[in-house]
């Protein structure tokens, strides 16, 4: 190969003969490096296709417009690396200060691909055009080796099954949510960092960019304007929907997993109602369609009862109650869907009526045990009874 990698400079060296010093056009140039075999020292490709050059975003540029380090010809076979921050100042300056910033792990090419094929961004032939987004971040963020050598997650086989992914893969919809939208493009930023876009009091403005109405219901709601208020362990979108798992709402298994989620901060709410009726129907039932925290609560606009455009305002209960009861009234609503039966002080009368109700369960189970032990005692007794007397008769 290095033979092969000497004969090519020797020809290229006669052709530019005439020509002393640096190539001035790019057809110089690719008498070498249009070879597709063309090689360096080492053995890595040094090729490049002209066609795809020319149609690039940089096919106007000439080649010693970014390989200002080479001149005279021949060059080197090692040569510095292409300084992009030349042209593109305001995105080094980003990547610079972002997750990203070894440039040794993180050159531009990785991002953008082939150096001497980069299309615009709106261009589908780009490595950055919004439906190839995830494969080219899927190359480091959904490779196992990459997500344990950094500590992080391999996020993009959980994107890639989201709504969001979907959107984006299957049904080819350019709006989708990708990678981009969320971390942003150059200047990314660790979650832990408060300028980051997905950093915890960030992520309702971040999610707000696509999802505007919603956004605003959130921020009028109790949750909304904790955060707003700087309280960190207020729930935000990515602590109900996830960070990259993100489930269509009406599927099963949102609706199954909901509940736990908003049980996992309203721990003593969570544990009343396990005890009710809606409760033991879907973890016991498997009934899916079961109410839900936020089919009585709301979903994002989430008001305390004091509120009047709560739905559990108590003159709105008939109501909120009706969506799934038909002929609900004022006596049906007097029902208690977080009544604590565990505590005595809170509800006395509750206590004892499911005291007395799980004594007699255990009575009754246990009267029931003991029957069923001593009739398999006597069933046995009588058993050995008869064998003993059909034996002493035969004698």
């Amino acid at each position: 190969m290095k033979t092969a990698f000497s004969i090519t400079l020797a020809l290229g060296a006669l052709l530019v003969a005439a020509a002393p010093g640096m190539a001035q056009a790019n057809s110089d140039c690719l008498t070498c490096h249009g070879d597709a075999g063309m090689q360096d020292a080492s053995g890595h490709s040094v090729s490049v296709d002209a066609h795809k050059f020319d149609a690039s975003l940089h096919g106007s540029l000439k080649c010693g417009d970014c390989h200002t380090a080479i001149k005279e010809y021949p060059h080197p076979d090692q040569v510095t690396p292409v300084k992009c921050d030349t042209c593109h100042a305001d995105e080094a300056a980003g990547l610079a200060g972002s997750v990203h910033s070894v440039r040794a792990e993180h050159p531009c090419t990785s991002c953008h691909g082939d150096a001497h094929a980069i299309f615009p961004k709106d261009d589908p032939k780009s490595a950055v055009y919004p439906l190839n987004i995830p494969r080219t971040c899927g190359a480091c963020h959904g490779n196992d080796a990459v997500a344990k050598k950094h500590g992080l997650p391999n996020v993009y086989p959980m994107y890639i099954d989201s709504i969001h992914g979907f959107a984006l893969s299957k049904e080819g919809l350019l709006v989708a949510a990708n990678c981009n939208s969320c971390h942003g493009s150059h200047h990314i930023l660790s979650h832990n960092d408060p300028q980051s876009r997905t950093y915890k009091v960030n992520i309702p403005k971040t999610c707000g960019s696509c999802h505007a109405g919603i956004t605003a219901d959130y921020m009028g709601g109790v949750h909304g304007k904790a955060v707003a208020a700087g309280k960190l362990d207020a729930p935000v979108c990515s602590d109900c929907h996830t960070a990259h798992a993100i489930l269509q709402p009406t599927e099963a298994e949102f609706r199954t997993q909901s509940t736990p989620i908003c049980g996992s901060c309203h721990k003593e709410k969570f544990s009343t109602y396990r005890d009710t009726f809606h409760s033991q129907l879907g973890s016991l039932g498997g009934y899916v369609e079961t109410a839900r925290c936020w089919d009585c609560h709301g979903a994002h606009e989430i008001l305390p009862a004091s509120d009047p455009r709560s739905p559990i305002a108590p003159a709105n209960l008939v109501k909120t109650c009706g969506r799934c009861h038909a002929g609900a009234n004022a006596s049906f609503v007097k029902y208690q869907p977080h009544a604590n039966a565990h505590s005595r002080k809170l509800n006395p009368a509750l206590y004892y009526v499911t005291l007395f109700m799980n004594l007699l369960l255990v009575s009754v189970l246990t009267f029931f045990m003991i029957h069923t032990i001593l009739w398999l005692i006597r069933s046995r007794y009588d058993q050995v009874k008869r064998r003993s007397a059909g034996g002493g008769k035969h004698a």
